[in-house]
């Protein structure tokens, strides 16, 4: 994986917070342009402006970036082609390394080896994490249903 992604992550401090409030609300106001670039400045520690040229694909990603800060949370971004580590897949899923070994071992979730190791591809798992989801969901809307239709008092 790459070395963006193994980057220890803390929660942001209050100040963070407050900063990024105002930051994403600064921000998105500017995401509704069709141009495909925005220019921003930032000042250096000597309080010189300097202009800097972003796609404005990653100003709606940096917005995001800012939300995800301004609720308390960690944010780690990670290249779609990345590829992870078991324990870093089973992280993500919020699983045990074992049972993740065991979903890669029974093929559920694709993946190869680099010598012994094996490593899952970060698109292969947000795929397979979004069909776990989907289905958890379907499963829950069919229990209210039964809930429902049986008067079990889950209205």
């Amino acid at each position: 994986m790459t070395a963006t992604a193994q980057i220890k992550m803390t929660l942001p401090a209050e100040r963070e917070v407050q900063a990024a409030v105002q930051g994403q609300r600064a921000l998105a106001a500017y995401l509704a342009t069709r141009f495909e670039t925005q220019h921003i400045q930032i000042f250096d520690d000597k309080n010189q402006a300097h202009q800097v040229e972003l796609p404005t694909s990653a100003l709606r990603l940096l917005v995001d970036i800012l939300a995800e800060l301004a609720g308390g949370n960690a944010v780690k971004v990670v290249p779609v082609h990345a590829e992870l580590t078991t324990q870093e897949a089973a992280d993500l899923l919020n699983v045990s390394r074992p049972h993740l070994v065991k979903l890669l071992e029974d093929g559920v979730l694709p993946f190869h080896r680099t010598g012994k190791h094996r490593r899952v591809r970060f698109a292969d798992l947000m795929q397979f994490k979004d069909a776990r989801d989907h289905a958890s969901e379907q499963a829950m809307a069919e229990l209210t249903r039964q809930s429902r239709e049986l008067g079990m008092g889950y209205e």
